[in-house]
């Protein structure tokens, strides 16, 4: 039966127990799996290859990314290195100019020394997309919104070009999530998710996702994934289905709070400017009422007049946000980029996509709005 989002959350790869009749899926804290001959096992020999809490975990993400295949991985960063082995030297990536400050890190500190060409343009123009591509070209990477500036792809343009040329096609959704977005069906080959965020939801777990509909593709993926070891314990597996059982709860009021705080702040006199897809003037807002559900909870703003001092002032004076890295828990969180989560990109370079010393990215979470705009008030008042 073709299940609602919500239902899918909090059943799809669960089954109770047939040991015991437990409802959750239990924690399989093993190693390793009796065997009646050599060869001869239910569908798990060592959990490095495959264990049944992990296995519950990916056959629940890839029905939520209405995909076929999912495979869980140690990190986001993990699973985005996955991803990259597929390319050999000489080979070229497209990609935003706008990105985590990880994936730049590993594009250019970890990959491009091996040989990867990456091309970083602005991906929210489909023809600097298209005029990026070469002969070369075997992969276009895409975030969006992108982290921390809120621009947005159209994937599903994207997806045709890729599609034409024949060229894989990768979508971070972490800021997205399931709930709101769904590349696979907007013509992605592959969904990345760093799981630590709205899919686990609790900022207790670090993880990372991949989703796909293409057998051959999950099957090169799960090669590189098992020989490489990049997976989790299965701790970790059963805290993010159980984090996954209140996502669509969760990113409901994770899109009201969003909006609340982004429209108290588009006309604060301390603020220069306001990045949050649901404004009728962003940039990609069309883009995103096409193939989001809402606009999400993450909302960037640049301090006016400003300087590094002055920010981090700010950034420090919060009593309910807290000011750390990561997104997407229920609890509001406040992040400074340039310093913290997109401190491995030049300073030059992250300034030009508006990366600059006085931006502060907002996760907001799910408590009280109105004490979320006291908080920000305060802060910004000080």
């Amino acid at each position: 039966m073709n299940y609602k989002f919500a239902t899918k959350a909090i059943h799809a790869g669960q089954e109770a127990d047939p040991t015991t009749g437990a409802v959750m899926t239990p924690i399989y804290q093993t190693s390793t799996y009796q065997q009646k001959a050599p060869g001869d096992h239910k569908g798990y020999e060592y959990s490095r290859g495959t264990n049944p809490t992990r296995k519950a975990l990916e056959d629940c993400l890839a029905a939520l990314e209405k995909g076929k295949f999912g495979l869980a991985f140690s990190s986001g960063m993990a699973a985005t290195d996955c991803v990259l082995r597929l390319l050999k030297p000489g080979d070229e990536v497209v990609t935003g100019d706008d990105l985590y400050g990880g994936s730049y890190r590993i594009f250019t500190k970890v990959y491009e020394p091996l040989g990867i060409v990456f091309k970083f343009v602005n991906t929210s123009d489909v023809d600097a997309v298209t005029a990026a591509i070469t002969g070369k070209t075997k992969l276009i990477w895409v975030e969006t919104p992108t982290n921390p500036t809120l621009k947005l792809a159209d994937i599903e343009a994207i997806g045709r070009i890729a599609k034409e040329k024949g060229i894989l096609y990768a979508v971070d959704n972490t800021f997205a999530s399931p709930y709101l977005q769904n590349p696979l069906d907007l013509g992605a080959d592959i969904v990345m998710h760093s799981v630590t965020k709205y899919l686990g939801g609790h900022s207790d777990v670090v993880m990372g996702a991949l989703i796909v509909n293409d057998e051959d593709l999950y099957k090169l993926l799960w090669f590189y994934y098992n020989a490489c070891g990049g997976t989790p314990g299965p701790q970790d597996s059963f805290l993010v289905l159980r984090g996954i059982k209140t996502l669509h709860l969760r990113m409901k009021a994770h899109c009201e709070n969003g909006r609340k705080v982004a429209e108290y702040l588009k006309n604060h006199p301390k603020i220069e400017k306001i990045y949050w897809p649901g404004f009728e003037d962003h940039p990609g807002h069309e883009v995103a009422k096409k193939q989001m559900k809402d606009f999400g909870g993450m909302v960037s703003i640049v301090i006016k007049g400003a300087d590094l001092a002055e920010t981090f002032r700010v950034a420090s004076g919060f009593k309910v946000f807290t000011l750390a890295e990561s997104l997407g828990g229920v609890e509001s969180l406040i992040n400074h980029p340039a310093t913290m989560t997109h401190g491995s990109i030049p300073k030059e370079t992250r300034e030009k996509v508006g990366v600059v010393d006085n931006l502060l990215r907002l996760s907001v979470g799910i408590e009280d709005a109105d004490d979320l705009i006291a908080d920000l008030e305060q802060a910004l008042s000080r």
